[in-house]
């Protein structure tokens, strides 16, 4: 008996070692991440890139090292944020090129919006559009002088080149220009006072929604073009419109939206759910990200569509969506879950968006006959 008890003891002893032989094998780099809660910065935790997370202790190490901060923005099921950092932030020559020239800092949006606002204005203003990833290099006090959002691994190593050789050799013309986009980022946050007396009239709704049916896909529904998101708010707005002005045109618009939307790509016809946008303009193709916000809206905009027209349709869609949040959302105590990837493992074991969701012509064939 004592024999076998000692066996065990050292049974046990070497296969923690080997557990931990293993660790240190399978990550070949760690950084200041892994003491992260963040799904998404702990995502990051092994890349050869040394992240650190947004704090006080990290903005004074760029200070003392005068180092330009490079400030990645996203979240975890973000579907380019994974790309970008298989593409440049797996990668070990990327890395040496932002560990050389900056202090570079990895942001959860979910956990921090009030970091992402300030830099998604910044690269709006730079850029005229905004996303995720984020990626904004600032001064090592934090003002902004550069951004983007997705970058091919070959243009971002070129950009942050240009960026670090531009620091040291003409730094007087980068802070000038961060003070300029700095003030024009605080512009654009600030809300003047308006101290006349509002003024709302029939007149002024009918004029918004005229020049707001120019933008209007009447065939297909939605905003005309492609990417196509659905707006629960504006349909929501537009169906509580449509009735009450009686204003036939606008109802059909946002009848269509739905019932395209319902019968479309977009929403999950096994499962329940919506993906957060269509890549086309016919809401066949999703990006197959699942977003809890966005269903939750729609859930409420299904609903008083249902109300308004009795349409089974909205109804079935209300009832799927709820179980899929119950099902896919929600975890055993009741709280939430904020999204789900839009990457999901092929057959041949890679990730891949989509994957999980999408079915081959033999697939079906063999399933359905």
């Amino acid at each position: 008996m004592n024999k076998l008890f000692i066996a065990f003891i050292l049974f046990s002893i070497i296969s923690c070692k080997n557990q931990t032989n293993k660790k240190m094998i399978e990550h070949k780099f760690t950084n200041n991440l892994i003491k992260e809660t963040s799904p998404y910065l702990l995502q990051h935790a092994h890349n050869p890139v040394n992240w650190y997370a947004w704090n006080n202790e990290t903005l004074e190490l760029a200070k003392k090292e005068n180092k330009l901060l490079l400030i990645s923005i996203g979240y975890s099921s973000c579907h380019w944020c994974h790309v970008m950092e298989h593409e440049s932030f797996e990668n070990e020559e990327v890395a040496v090129i932002m560990n050389t020239n900056f202090i570079n800092i990895k942001v959860d949006r979910e956990e921090r919006p009030d970091i992402d606002q300030i830099y998604m204005s910044a690269v709006q203003l730079m850029t005229g559009r905004g996303g995720w990833p984020l990626n904004c290099i600032a001064l090592p006090d934090g003002r902004p002088i550069w951004g983007g959002t997705y970058f091919p691994k070959e243009n971002w190593i070129n950009a942050l080149e240009q960026i670090s050789k531009m620091y040291k050799e003409k730094p007087d013309q980068v802070i000038d220009y961060a003070v300029k986009l700095t003030e024009g980022v605080k512009n654009s946050d600030l809300v003047e006072i308006n101290k006349s007396i509002p003024e709302f009239s029939i007149a002024d709704l009918k004029s918004t929604v005229n020049k707001w049916q120019l933008y209007m896909d009447f065939d297909l529904g939605g905003r005309v073009g492609a990417p196509k998101f659905p707006m629960p708010n504006n349909y929501q707005f537009l169906l509580r419109y449509g009735t009450q002005a009686s204003n036939d045109s606008v109802l059909k618009y946002t009848n269509t939206t739905l019932t395209n939307m319902a019968y479309g790509g977009i929403y999950d016809q096994v499962g329940g759910g919506f993906s957060r946008y269509s890549v086309d303009k016919k809401w066949h193709v999703p990006h197959f990200e699942k977003m809890l916000y966005d269903n939750g809206q729609l859930v409420s905009l299904y609903s008083e569509a249902y109300q308004a027209t009795k349409n089974p349709l909205y109804k079935k869609t209300v009832y799927e969506t709820l179980e899929f949040i119950e099902r896919e959302l929600t975890n055993k105590e009741g709280a939430f879950y904020s999204s789900l990837d839009a990457d999901s493992i092929n057959l041949e074991g890679k990730l891949e968006e989509g994957a999980y969701y999408v079915w081959t012509i033999e697939e079906l064939k063999s399933i359905l006959g």
